[in-house]
């Protein structure tokens, strides 16, 4: 019975490991996919001459999920032309936030970058959308980082957290 009991808080204390550092791979994961995202919304309002809903639409079929839910989502509170593009961008990044692994510095971001969306002529919001770009690179480039400092430290600390466990309870 001790033995089925340490195999489960090793079980348990490794799979809490991983799930963490599936967080550090999740959220460089994600931010490239808003990266490619937002180069896929310049493509349509620079050369596609594509209205935001059917822009939004096309490219949350380019992604996975949670991030397509987000430009689904958008692009349905386009169509329904109820709240502004601003108020629209916003309370679809609000609805979804809790479902990415994305930090907050990314969400302000994104949340600038929705101040401009819809506002200005192509040319300046082509501008927008690369200092957008420009500033989740950074992020990119951070989330990285920590994912090469932290990830394998937090899959060795729950493993050794469990037999830590193991040891004391034995």
């Amino acid at each position: 019975m001790k033995i089925l009991g340490a195999v489960l808080i090793l079980v348990a204390t490794s799979w809490a490991g991983l799930e963490a550092a599936r967080h550090f791979t999740e959220r460089t994961r994600q931010l490239r996919q808003l990266k490619v995202a937002l180069q896929s919304l310049e493509a349509e309002i620079m050369y596609g001459h594509m209205p935001l809903a059917d822009a939004a639409k096309n490219i949350a079929g380019q992604l996975d999920k949670p991030l397509n839910w987000f430009f689904e989502e958008f692009a349905t509170k386009l169509r329904k032309a109820e709240e502004s593009v601003k108020e629209a961008w916003n309370s679809s990044l609000d609805e979804i936030w809790k479902n990415t692994a994305l930090k907050k510095a990314e969400l302000e971001i994104l949340k600038q970058f929705g101040e401009t969306l819809g506002q200005h002529d192509r040319s300046t919001q082509q501008k927008h959308i690369i200092l957008a770009l420009t500033h989740l690179e950074r992020e990119e480039l951070d989330a990285r980082d920590r994912q090469a400092k932290y990830e394998k430290m937090v899959k060795s600390l729950g493993l050794l957290t469990g037999l830590l466990l193991v040891i004391l309870l034995m």
